[in-house]
């Protein structure tokens, strides 16, 4: 098979191509080039796709025998990452971007092009599994090591391109077993840090970094019985759970710490309360996409074109909401509804366990046992406790 590795120059993606190489395929790396400024170096382990993660991908293909080349996606990353992630805290939602970048360039431009150029499959470092059912058809599911599994932010994946998807971490038991490897093999990657944070913003300041560049205006702060508390710089610069930079200037009744549980962008409110009111019961999401073949219940409600306020026939699944917290119990359905009063097409999911935090923009990832099913973007979470949330 001829497969082509895309190469990080961490050692996830460095041990995937060996092993793909000891399969015996035809393997060839490539690093994407994704920031049009590249830094020198990374910062410990923040960042990632810097020059020296190029040339640290290059040495390990020269180690392994494989051609190396370097791809120029920068434009497309700066429109569907970089761009994607300002616009989503514009409008007061909290995107993923690590999702998007799966999405959008791991998973589409890079496999439409390795697909063009005749590749069967790109291989990456990515800890999950591809599985075939009875009738041939491709799963996602969990990898061995759930510590360390990813499945999460590949959910975006389609059945295609899990047809044209190579993991060869999936069995892997823990991440120092893939270390050691890296050892034996020579590697000199071996003990290099994994890379954390948005690797666009390396510094780790988010809120910094969004200041100067989305447009902010002054505004109210409130709690849920619409009492003004003091005001903020800019809504759009908050999100969901945020507890620091509140700046209220006085306590709460009960001396209790304020969370933000809502940003309105329309009025450029930010909503605040106690810990206790961002538990969410209920999800829902839009843009739903399945990892595979869809549930028995989704195919009938899509074969059916049911008419707006219709429902399909409820499935139990796991839902994660992060890409490193515990999935939990719930119901879920699909429905003709409605979002900024038009129409739309929803994923809704009950919770038996509420969860805290849940921000529109986010994305929830649904499973069944170790099978992810799907996901779907939120775009409204919410307690049945809050006063002035009514579902």
């Amino acid at each position: 098979m001829k497969v082509l590795a895309a190469m990080s120059g961490g050692v996830d993606s460095a041990v995937a191509a060996a092993r793909a190489v000891d399969a015996g395929h035809d393997v060839v790396g490539v690093h994407l080039a994704l920031s049009r400024m590249p830094g020198t170096l990374r910062t410990g382990s923040r960042g990632c796709c810097t020059i020296e993660d190029s040339m640290d991908a290059r040495r390990v293909c020269d180690a392994l025998g494989i051609p190396f080349y370097v791809w120029d996606f920068s434009d497309r990353f700066k429109e569907d990452v970089v761009d994607d992630f300002i616009e989503e805290y514009a409008n007061g939602r909290t995107p993923n971007p690590c999702m998007r970048c799966n999405e959008k360039i791991k998973f589409a431009a890079l496999l439409e092009k390795a697909v063009a150029l005749g590749f069967d499959a790109v291989c990456t470092g990515h800890y999950a599994k591809v599985v075939e059912d009875a009738e041939g058809n491709r799963e996602l599911h969990r990898a061995a090591d759930w510590a360390k599994d990813q499945s999460y932010v590949l959910g975006v994946l389609t059945h295609e391109q899990l047809r044209h998807s190579l993991f060869p971490l999936a069995e892997t038991p823990t991440k120092a077993e893939v270390r050691a490897e890296a050892a034996e093999r020579g590697l000199a990657i071996s003990q290099k840090p994994d890379s954390h944070d948005i690797c666009f913003i390396p510094d780790g300041d988010t809120r910094g970094w969004l200041e100067e560049r989305i447009e902010l205006e002054e505004g109210q702060i409130r709690d849920t019985e619409g009492e003004v508390l003091g005001t903020h710089r800019g809504a759009r610069a908050f999100t969901v759970g945020q507890r620091k930079g509140l700046s209220i200037g006085r306590p709460a009744a009960d001396g209790k710490p304020r969370f933000v549980l809502e940003i309105r962008p329309k009025t450029n409110e930010v909503v605040v309360g106690p810990r206790e009111l961002l538990a969410v019961d209920e999800i829902r999401g839009t843009r739903e996409s399945w990892a595979g073949e869809p549930v028995e219940q989704a195919r009938a409600f899509y074969a059916a074109d049911a008419a707006p306020g219709a429902r399909s026939e409820p499935f139990e699944v796991m839902a994660q909401v992060r890409a490193h917290a515990d999935p939990v119990p719930a119901t879920a359905h699909l429905e003709h509804g409605e979002v900024d009063g038009a129409p739309a097409l929803e994923l809704v999911v009950q919770l038996r366990e509420s969860l805290s935090g849940v921000a529109p923009g986010q994305t929830l990832v649904i499973y069944q046992g170790t099978r992810v099913l799907g996901q779907a973007t939120i775009h409204r979470a919410y307690s049945l406790d809050r006063p002035d949330v009514h579902a």
